[in-house]
Formats: C-alpha cells, structure tokens, sequence
C-alpha cells in the first residue's frame, strides 16, 4: 500500500467531516428567514438532478434515444406521478427510439 494513501483518506474524512459538522456548530438557533428555509429544503432534490441528467442521456446507445426516455418519463411523471408507470413509460420510449435510431 501507498503510504500517501492514508493521508488521502484522512483529508476526506476530514473534510466531510467539517461539511456536516460546520453548520451544527456556527448555526445555534433556528433558521427563520422564509427564502434560506426554501432554498434548503430544495436542495437535495437539485443535488439529486443535477448528478441523475447527466447519467440520463448518456444511459443510452444514442443521444436521441436518452432524450426520449427523459421526456417521456418528464410529462408522465407531470401528467400521473405514479413512478412505476414513469420508469416502464421511460423504458418503452427509450426502447421505440432506439428501434427507430
């Protein structure tokens, strides 16, 4: 084993480490201000979406093909919200485009 492989490891435990335990020690009381709250609470669905897109359309044989699935999983999840019927109706269009690209 690298002897610098353990110091790589401790710099991220560290600094993970400070992510989490930052804001427990500097924020003593609640947060108040409506637009903070709001942009805190959406933000691990942001994270979540900007990390799946990418994945998305790279998924795929073809651009067109991972384009498809996202819209078609896009305006049924918009249309139903049942996230069965999103992932199979995603799959079926990925598929049609696929045979047709």
């Amino acid at each position: 084993m690298r002897p610098d492989g353990n110091l790589g490891l401790l710099v991220m435990a560290a600094t993970i480490y400070l992510v989490r335990a930052l804001p427990l020690v500097l924020l003593r009381k609640e947060i108040r201000n409506p637009f903070i709250r709001s942009f805190l609470y959406y933000v691990p669905y942001v994270s979540l979406s900007v990390m799946t897109f990418p994945a998305i359309l790279s998924a795929t044989a073809s651009l067109w093909s991972g384009l498809a699935g996202f819209a078609a999983a896009f305006v049924i999840a918009w249309a139903d919200g049942n996230l069965f019927r999103v992932s199979i109706g995603a799959c079926l269009a990925v598929f049609l485009a696929e045979l047709i690209v």
